[in-house]
């Protein structure tokens, strides 16, 4: 916020008669054209009443600052810094407090965008404390404003190294960004008790920026919501659509996608309002991510056409390319896997030309996929389709770079957890959805659209059959034909085919029965296995020699190892249940083995020692 003292409020009546008239003359013809927006003819008036001279400092140090306005709005920064030095100093001079606050100001500001933050701090600081010792709260405000803005821009820029999203910057960021929010803070309370409320707004808007950057998305609604009610109030409709915007951003942040798409309608339909082509587009392109999000394939795809065109308008190259991006990722989702590639490698030659390695990286290895999907050669250039309009049809020449609110969105990162637990099923059913409405005969497209991705596949992993002699391209045709009934014939024929081929894996996977010795010479029933196929038995039933297989392999080995003998019941015990003293006395019978196994045997000698010992003692 710059303040320049104007030459409105000079009269002539301190002029003197050799040129101090001219010079005022001159100087406040050269506020009304900077006013007016024609700054640099104003500046060519003040330069001409600098000539002219005056002796009254008041309109010097006027002229100064309307100059140093003057150039910082042409982006002479460092001519801006000069004048509103020279201006400093003859306040300082004639001893106004307040000229060398609005001085201090200006310079501050002046710094701050040639990014020299620390010295911008110091003359901040000194325009709060001259304005805080006059009282001037107004003064004071915007010594409050602008020390927010440095702190904040020193966040801002600091924040720039690396790849980081909102929340997740380094302490030295944070630092920064929690400064400027004090400062805003301030400024907003004072603003409040003073009933400005554009200065309200103002504060409002840039707290919601910095919270945003913070992490503090929650916050940063409330502040946006108010920043908007304000902007509504006074009929600020470029403030309005800003809001809009802003809110959106944050709402995306907390996965509330349908909050932050009417919120981006909005700004669009702001942006149409006021004439703004280059917010339109990236309306349209926010909203294409906004839709890609809600897994609505359709609508994203229409918003990103519409910023494809908007941003051919305005030959922004950049904007086209991730437009071109983004369309063929909503084809590909889609289905439309020729239009997906076409847009594909329309990236990648645009990020060619930029010299954009990593969206070349990117745009080849969707075209890669894609050409797999779709069985071409991966160099395969896909001819236009017929039914697309908006194919380029006049060439890009020309480059131009815009801040794009959403360029650094991870749209996978962002996506919270409550989004993702059924976002599969949801998208296989969107999926099934967008190919039931292409048309009638949608199953044997989908089977077609199979065939032809999983041919190549299926191709791989088929044995060649040379037991007899068939071609390969007989076998591709007989499975991949359409009859619902083959005859009998080539049923059974692909039935022997396919036992032919799949006895020598079974075979191959079988393991041989080794012959078991018999333990009894009354073992004399099948007692050599030279093989499971080679097994004959006297049985009619081959469940029975199942059975008696099983018997004889598990009983002789493994089945033996387990067992424990156990006493066999009385006679008279065996019709009834046994009393509970015959039962804990089979127990111990039972048990009496492995009871004997664990006791530790006395020495002999020691137990005679004892014994004697013991007879000498008595």
């Amino acid at each position: 916020m710059s303040v320049s003292a104007s030459a409105e409020n000079l009269t002539t009546d301190a002029q003197s008669c050799d040129g101090g008239s001219m010079c005022l003359e001159l100087a406040l013809e050269g506020e009304r054209l900077c006013k007016a927006g024609d700054c640099r003819a104003g500046v060519a008036f003040f330069q001409a009443a600098m000539q002219a001279g005056t002796d009254d400092l008041r309109t010097l140090s006027a002229i100064y600052s309307q100059l140093g306005n003057a150039y910082f709005y042409l982006g002479d920064y460092a001519k801006a810094m000069q004048y509103h030095k020279l201006d400093l100093t003859l306040a300082r001079t004639m001893n106004d407090k307040l000229g060398e606050a609005k001085a201090s100001g200006n310079l501050g500001n002046t710094l701050k965008v040639m990014g020299k933050f620390n010295e911008a701090i110091q003359c901040c600081k000194s325009h709060l404390e001259i304005s805080r010792a006059l009282g001037d709260r107004l003064s004071e405000g915007r010594a409050l404003y602008n020390l927010g803005n440095v702190y904040h821009a020193q966040g801002k820029q600091l924040g720039r190294v690396g790849q980081n999203d909102p929340g997740h910057f380094p302490q030295e960021v944070r630092d920064c960004l929690m400064q400027a929010v004090a400062y805003y803070e301030e400024n907003l309370e004072l603003m409040r008790s003073l009933g400005d409320r554009q200065a309200t707004g103002r504060a409002c808007g840039n707290l919601g920026n910095t919270c945003y950057l913070l992490g503090d998305f929650a916050r940063a609604i409330r502040y946006h919501t108010e920043r908007l009610r304000i902007a509504q109030e006074v009929g600020d409709r470029a403030a309005e659509r800003r809001a809009n915007s802003n809110l959106g951003n944050s709402h995306i942040f907390l996965g509330q996608f349908e909050n932050a798409a009417e919120h981006y309608k909005r700004t669009l339909a702001l942006a149409e309002e006021l004439g703004d082509a280059a917010v339109e587009a990236q309306a349209c392109y926010s909203l294409g991510n906004t839709y890609t999000l809600l897994r609505e394939y359709r609508t994203a795809e229409e918003y990103h056409a519409r910023h494809l065109s908007a941003a051919r308008k305005l030959q922004d190259r950049v904007g086209e390319g991730r437009a071109c991006w983004s369309l063929g990722n909503a084809h590909a989702a889609l289905g439309n896997h020729e239009k997906a590639l076409y847009y594909a490698r329309e990236h990648y030659s645009i990020s060619e030309q930029l010299g954009d390695v990593l969206g070349m990286a990117t745009a080849q290895m969707n075209i890669g996929d894609l050409c797999k999907v779709l069985g071409l050669p991966v160099d395969a250039t896909p001819a236009l389709p017929h039914d697309s309009a908006d194919a380029p049809r006049t060439p890009f020449n020309a480059l131009r770079v815009r801040r794009q609110s959403m360029e650094q969105l991870s749209l996978i990162q962002i996506t919270p957890d409550a989004k993702k637990k059924d976002g599969d099923v949801k998208q296989d059913r969107e999926m099934v959805r967008a190919e039931s409405e292409e048309g009638e005969h949608t199953t044997e497209m989908f089977m077609k659209m199979v065939e032809r991705c999983q041919s190549s596949r299926m191709d791989e992993q088929r044995a060649t059959l040379d037991k007899e002699n068939r071609p390969r391209g007989k076998l591709q045709r007989s499975a991949s034909s359409g009859n619902k009934h083959p005859p009998a014939d080539s049923m059974l024929e692909m039935l022997n085919m396919i036992s032919d081929l799949q006895s020598e894996r079974i075979d191959s996977q079988r393991a041989e029965l080794r012959p078991i010795k018999p333990k009894s010479p009354k073992e004399t029933k099948a007692t050599s296995l030279p093989g499971l196929r080679a097994t004959q038995t006297t049985s009619t039933r081959p469940e029975d020699d199942f059975l008696d297989m099983i018997a004889r392999i598990q009983g002789s080995t493994r089945l033996d190892d387990q067992r424990s003998e156990l006493p066999r019941p009385k006679p008279e015990l065996a019709a009834h249940h046994p009393p509970e003293e015959d039962f804990l006395t089979n127990l111990m019978r039972a048990q009496a083995g492995r009871m004997e196994d664990q006791r530790a045997t006395i020495p002999l000698k020691e137990s005679q020692n004892k014994a004697s010992n013991s007879k000498n003692g008595k």
